[in-house]
This record gives C-alpha cells, sequence and structure tokens, in this order.
C-alpha cells in the first residue's frame, strides 16, 4: 500500500492515476504513524513553499516525515514542492522552515527565463540511480542549485544547470512530475516502487 500524505497544497489525482496504470494500491493519510511506518510513502507538493510547511506542522508530520527518511531503507518519493520541502529554506518564503534534511535554500530562477518552467526538459542522472536520462514534465519556478553531499543527482538546465532530483537509499526526490512524464515517468515510478538502480 502506498500511502499519499494528503497535505492539501497538491493535485493528487494525476498522481493517483498514475499508481492505478501500475496497479498499486494507494490510500491518502495524514496520520503521523502511518507516515512512519508504512511500506511506501510520498510526499508530493503543488503551489506555495509557505503554505505547504504550515501544512506540515498544523498536521504535526514534520517529524514522522524527517525519521522516516533519516531510516535510508524506507521507500519515499517526494515530487515538485515535496522535493523542496526537504531543504531547509526557500527564497518564496524567508520564514517558512522546510524539513531541514538537505542543508541548501530553494532559489528562484533568473529572470534570464520565462517562470515558471512549464514543460519538458532533460533529467540526467550524474550518479547511478533509480532511472536513466529522459524528458520529464516540470512546473517550477525554483529550484535546487547544488547537490547535497552523500546524495546522488541528476541535473537539468533553464537558465543554467540545476539538480532537478536526489537520491539516497530508498528515498528518491523529483523536482519535475513523473506521474505527467509518459512511460519514462512510468518507469522512475516502477524503479522507485521496485527498488530498481540502473
Amino acid at each position: 500500500m502506498i500511502q499519499i500524505i494528503n497535505t492539501g497544497v497538491a493535485n493528487l489525482r494525476s498522481l493517483q492515476a498514475a499508481f492505478d496504470r501500475l496497479g498499486c494500491a494507494w490510500s491518502l493519510t495524514e496520520d503521523a504513524n502511518e507516515i512512519e511506518n508504512a511500506s511506501h510513502v510520498v510526499l508530493p507538493g503543488v503551489g506555495a513553499f509557505a503554505a505547504a510547511a504550515q501544512s506540515l506542522d498544523r498536521l504535526h508530520l514534520r517529524r514522522s516525515i524527517t525519521d522516516r527518511i533519516n531510516r535510508p531503507g524506507l521507500p519515499t518519493l517526494c515530487i515538485c514542492l515535496g522535493m523542496q520541502l526537504l531543504c531547509e529554506s526557500s527564497d518564496e518564503a524567508d520564514t517558512a522552515r522546510g524539513l531541514g534534511i538537505l542543508p541548501h535554500t530553494i532559489k528562484r530562477f533568473s529572470n534570464d527565463v520565462k517562470v515558471p518552467q512549464l514543460g519538458w526538459n532533460e533529467v540526467r542522472p550524474m550518479t547511478a540511480g533509480p532511472f536513466e536520462t529522459g524528458e520529464a514534465y516540470f512546473a517550477n519556478s525554483f529550484r535546487l542549485e547544488d547537490a547535497p553531499d552523500g546524495w546522488g543527482f541528476a541535473e537539468s538546465e533553464y537558465g543554467g544547470v540545476f539538480i532537478s532530483s536526489v537520491w539516497r537509499g530508498r528515498t528518491l526526490a523529483c523536482q519535475f512530475h513523473p506521474e505527467l512524464s509518459g512511460r519514462w515517468g512510468q518507469q522512475v515510478l516502477t524503479n522507485w516502487i521496485e527498488g530498481t538502480t540502473c
């Protein structure tokens, strides 16, 4: 059973449909115990960093998510804003506090490119990980600039190189939306579920 964290700041229908296509049972949860101990957990997110951080506080989920990710054998998938929430902070909201798992601040794209980035972009793994190079769908105005120590990572390019995915153990964080990224994205989800390394 895949537990999808219901933060209230994500459009979950496409993600649920992607798991349906894969024949995977899923459930929505706001329960800290389930999040800490479930076989597979997804932290999705779309929208504002501050609103998502406030939602985690309101639901008292910070500790359960952090504890889970710090036990690297537990499959955890963080998508889009879910990936950004792993960081300490974001330029989008100076006073909002992320989970602090990655000691980084999320930065806004430069004014040299159209913001948000909406559309397809190449994702290139720079270390062995849960997927091969492919085209993914993005919808983001902010990005992680540097790869965190001790994590595998992939790069993409939009107004310069940025980090489009990171992974450690069974935790995979994607700035892109695998559930909207066609067959390649479906393979990313399958590899995460099965623990496949490419």
